[in-house]
This record gives structure tokens, sequence and C-alpha cells, in this order.
């Protein structure tokens, strides 16, 4: 119990600075939608362009975050060594990373479709190095129990991106004339280049508060500590890559796939819908932070199944309701959208939202095998579902265009949560509370329902209470079965005979 009260704390946490980074960081869509019109296909290059550094970050941090924290808490491990270890060869392969683009960057830029914005590509490698860096970085604040200082430095990084972004986007071109002081820090034709330069510089000026951590590479690297984590990381990068591509192989795949001269247009449709979907990533990422060295930290306590299944009901429960939540309230959120050209696409967000549910509890069984070091179980279940996922993409992008890389987004991670599931009850059982989990799955799916047919024909405000009284029932259906109120920290007392 002491377990999950350490889980509640620390996802409140992570959990607003989550939420809080992500809602300031939608201040960006609307900026972006605005300035970027759909026919232009700014935003189509910002969603192709953030795939590729999505996927890259997972292959230079090769799975040394979930790396660090297994061999931090090992009998026998000093934790200071593995860290150091850990940062150091990080940060080598990051180092070799940005040497290379600078040497190969004519034939990379011209691959990746950007021949005339070189310049975009080599911006955006230095960035994804510097992430790597930090991403052990954060991984150290995390094993040290310092929320406060992760969450600051992540929303100190949001909100300086988002005052540039303002800067750039809104008030210099008002104020600009050619010839003018401000053409030496300003130039219109960049465009949409400086959501890159913004983003590296915002990136690099973040690493100057991590001072004291990165002295930590005083203890330097331990060869030999090296090989047994990187014997044991090798199937978290292959389960790393996998994932990713799980999430950003239908952003690179869609350009060169789609039947039609405007492929950049219709990916910035669908990428900007699926950023009113994202509150479900944000959800499971804030879960993972404060999950994941819980754990490992009580790997080897005797009930650690019993929260481990805990973790897995309220998981669904919480991120069903959020669901709901951006379901009944599509009609608001799509207004941050600031071009309705953008809001054809908003169809896929139920789907997508959907998929990033699967992704979740696929997360959640994903703990039995890297607890038993047996993480190539992870490779190949992802690798499996990546392989769904790519087939559906190249198959049917070409005849449904973005409908079809919503839909592949389900079937793949669909397919590897099942493989998980069931390899899992065999080699490593945990029971889980299905019949609870079936319960709120259904009553949300006739929720769903409601609110769709309530926004089809309804008016807007009788839609919005309508709709609001379905989050009210999923809400007395979590509060009568799992959390009654008298269990609520602060206003639990009032409700206590």
């Amino acid at each position: 119990m002491a377990s999950l009260k350490n889980l509640a704390k620390d996802t409140a946490i992570y959990g607003v600075s989550s939420i809080v980074g992500r809602f300031l960081n939608y201040l960006l869509v609307p900026l972006y939608t605005a300035t970027f019109t759909a026919a232009s296909g700014g935003y189509g290059v910002v969603t192709n362009m953030y795939a590729y550094t999505a996927l890259l970050l997972v292959i230079l941090t090769f799975g040394m975050e979930t790396t660090f924290f297994r061999f931090a808490n090992k009998e026998g491990e000093d934790p200071k060594k593995v860290f150091s270890t850990s940062l150091i060869s990080v940060g080598a392969v990051a180092a070799l990373f940005v040497v290379l683009v600078c040497v190969f960057l004519g034939p990379i830029s011209s691959w990746m479709g950007y021949a005339d914005h070189g310049s975009w590509v080599m911006v955006m490698a230095i960035t994804v190095a510097i992430d790597a860096f930090q991403a052990i970085l954060f991984s150290y604040l995390r094993y040290q129990g310092k929320a406060v200082k992760f969450a600051s430095l992540k929303l100190g990084f949001i909100v300086l991106n988002i005052a540039l972004n303002l800067l750039f986007f809104v008030v210099f071109p008002k104020v600009w004339t050619p010839g003018s002081a401000l053409s030496k820090v300003y130039d219109p034709t960049i465009g949409v280049g400086y959501v890159f330069y913004i983003n590296v510089f915002c990136t690099s000026f973040m690493t100057l508060f991590f001072g004291k951590e990165i002295a930590g590479i005083g203890a330097g690297l331990d060869s030999s500590l090296l090989r047994r984590m990187l014997s044991y990381t090798w199937p978290m990068l292959i389960l790393g890559i996998a994932g990713i591509l799980n999430q950003t192989a239908d952003k690179i795949i869609f350009p060169k796939v789609y039947n039609g001269p405007d492929a950049t247009v219709q990916l910035g449709i669908y990428g900007a819908a699926t950023k009113i979907a994202m509150i479900m990533a944000m959800i499971t990422q804030a879960f993972r932070y404060a999950y994941e060295p819980i754990v490992f930290a009580s790997s080897r306590d005797k009930n650690s199944h019993e929260t481990y299944a805990a973790g897995m009901k309220y998981f669904i429960i919480f991120t069903l309701l959020a669901f709901l939540a951006v379901m009944a309230y599509l009609d608001i959120l799509k207004y941050l959208l600031r071009n309705r050209d953008y809001w054809v696409g908003l169809k896929v967000v139920p789907i997508v939202m959907g998929a990033e549910i699967l992704m979740g509890i696929y997360f959640n069984l994903s703990f039995w095998y890297k607890l038993i070091d047996k993480t190539i179980w992870g490779a190949v279940f992802s690798i499996a579902g990546c392989v769904v996922l790519i087939t559906c993409n190249i198959i049917f992008v070409p005849r449904f265009g973005y409908m079809a890389c919503a839909w592949a987004g389900v079937a793949g991670y669909g397919t590897a949560m099942l493989l998980s599931y069931i390899v899992g009850q065999k080699k490593n059982r945990i029971d889980y509370p299905l019949k609870d989990i079936l319960i709120y799955t259904l009553v949300a799916a006739v929720l769903f329902v409601g609110i769709r047919l309530s926004s089809t024909h309804l008016g807007f405000w009788a839609s919005l209470a309508v709709n609001t009284l379905a989050i009210i029932l999923f809400m007395a259906l979590i509060v009568r079965k799992d959390l009654p109120l008298s269990s609520l920290p602060v206003v639990g007392k009032y409700f206590r005979k």
C-alpha cells in the first residue's frame, strides 16, 4: 500500500507537470495552425521532422534509461558508477551521431526530402543528441526522487520555448520592416525553420541547470559494468525502436506512399488532429515516470504482484475517463486548431486515443520480462506490433489516406499488447482484475456511443450538457467501486463516518 501511495504522490507531481506542460505546449498548436495553413504544408514539415527525431532519440539512448534503473537497484552495484557509465556511453554515442550527420548532411537531407534545407536537419540532429544526453540526467533525477526539480526543468523548457515561438511567429512579423535593426535576428523567409532553431536553443539552455548531475560523470566509465549493461539493454533498444516506430512510422512513411501531390498537406492535417488525442500519451508518460522506479524498487516485495495488478486497473480506469472527457468536449477542443481546414482530420481523434490506451496497457504488461531480465521478449512483441503497423500503413495509406495511419496504430499496439499478456501469464503470472476492467471498458463504450450521438444530433449546449452528464456517471461508477470519497486526501475527512 505504501508503494501505491508513493505512486499516487509522484504521479501527481509528474502528472501535473506533464499535464501543465502538455497544455502549455498545446498553445503551440493554435499558433502553428494559425501561422501555417493546411495548404501550405508547414505543419506537415513539423510533423514529419519530429517523427524522425523521436525515432533517433530512442536509438541514441539505446534503452539506457530503463537499464540504468535496473542496475542502480541491483544488489552489489554502485548507483553512482551505474549513472556515470550510462551518461558517458550515451554522451559518446550522441556526439558521434552529430559528427556523422555533419559529414553526410547532403545525402541525408536529400533522402528525407529537405535537400534545400540541410540546416534544419543539422539543427534537429544537434537537438536530439542533447536530448539523449539529458534523458539520462532526467532519469537520475527520477532515481533520486527529485520530482520537483524534474518537473521544474521540464516546465522551464516549455515556457521558454513558447515565449520564443510567440516572439518569432507573432511579435516579430508585426514589427519587422526591411532593413530595420530587427533584420539582424529575424528573417521572415526562414518561416518554419524557426521552429527547429528555437528548439535547439531551448534544449541547449536547459543543460546549464544540470551542473550537479553532470559532475557525477567523474565516477568514470566502468567497462565491465558497461558490457553487462549492454547485454541487458540491446533487446531494450530493439524494443524501443519498434515501440517508437509504432508511434512515428506512419508520419515517416506517409509522404513516401501516399498517392497524391498533397502528401505534406494531408500529413499536416493528420498531425494537427492527433495533437488533441495526445492527452492519452500525457497520462501514460506521467504514469510511467512515477511507476517505473517504484516497480524496480519493489521487485523483491512479496506483494509486488498485487501492486502491479492494482496499477493496471487504475491506469485503465483513468485513461478511459480521459478518453471520455476529450470526446465529450471535442467541439471545444477543436478550436485549438485555429484554421478550420484542419478540422476535417478530427475523425481520427477517438481512434488515436484508443491506440494510445492499448500502448499504455502494453507498457504496464511489460514489467514481467523486465524484472526477470528477459527483455528479449519485449523486443519480440514490439517488433511484431511494428511489423503489423508498418504493413497496414504501406498497404492501406495509398487507398484510405491518414485514416489508415490511425487504424494501423490500433492494430500494431493491439498485437503487441495481446502477445505480451498471453506469454506473460505463462512466464510470470499476474492476476489482473479482468472482471473490473471489463466492466469499466463496457460502460465507457456505451457512454462513448451516447456522446457521439449527442454531438451529432443535438445542438451545442444540449450536447455539452448530455456529454457532461456522461462524464459524471462514469466518475460516479469510479467512486462507488474503487475510489470512495472518504479515501481522498483533504476532502476525504468530510465523507468519513
